[in-house]
């Protein structure tokens, strides 16, 4: 855990119904200092997006060498990268020579992320998906966050259903190749 980093508990019953993914878990997430409360929940709704075994948290925000959630198969192998934000075309570029599968997910207007990689050299771009949300769900959902969360989520048909503490939001998934 990186000093001077804020620890949040979720609660977590996750019921991904379109890849058939039902899990009960209980994670600890480490919010660095300068991480602010979009990107942790969209690191959050990243982690159980992609939820398959052997999924993690890195040390993202404090460390240029692994993405925010990354998953490994059984000999430590990196199978699945996945960003957060707005990462740079090299982190992607180096994520999809590194993984079998690349994946971002962004908080901000996927229009003007996809513009910032216009031209760049990322390595099969075609292979790596840019998932978005409706404008204003993780700020909604950001608002909601506590030091300790009980949350669900729910997906169907590519819609997203969160209930965080209470209170719920949704949001359609929203994805496009980078090629």
């Amino acid at each position: 855990m990186a000093a001077g980093a804020t620890v949040h508990t979720f609660d977590l019953t996750l019921a991904d119904v379109d890849r058939g993914v039902y899990e009960d878990l209980s994670l600890r997430v480490a919010r660095h200092p300068s991480e602010t409360g979009l990107f942790m929940i969209t690191r959050v709704l990243a982690f159980c997006l992609e939820h398959e075994e052997g999924i993690t948290f890195s040390e993202g925000i404090s460390t240029a060498e692994e993405p925010a959630v990354l998953v490994r198969d059984l000999t430590g192998l990196i199978t699945a990268w996945i960003e957060v934000g707005q990462p740079e075309a090299e982190r992607l570029h180096r994520g999809s020579r590194l993984a079998d599968r690349t994946a971002v997910y962004t908080q901000h207007d996927p229009a003007k992320v996809l513009a910032r990689w216009e031209g760049k050299k990322i390595h099969q771009r075609e292979r790596i998906m840019l998932h978005s949300f409706d404008a204003g769900f993780i700020e909604s959902a950001a608002a909601l966050i506590e030091r300790r969360n009980a949350m669900t989520v729910s997906v169907t048909e590519r819609h997203l259903y969160l209930e965080l503490n209470g209170s719920s939001v949704d949001s359609a998934i929203h994805s496009v190749p980078l090629g």
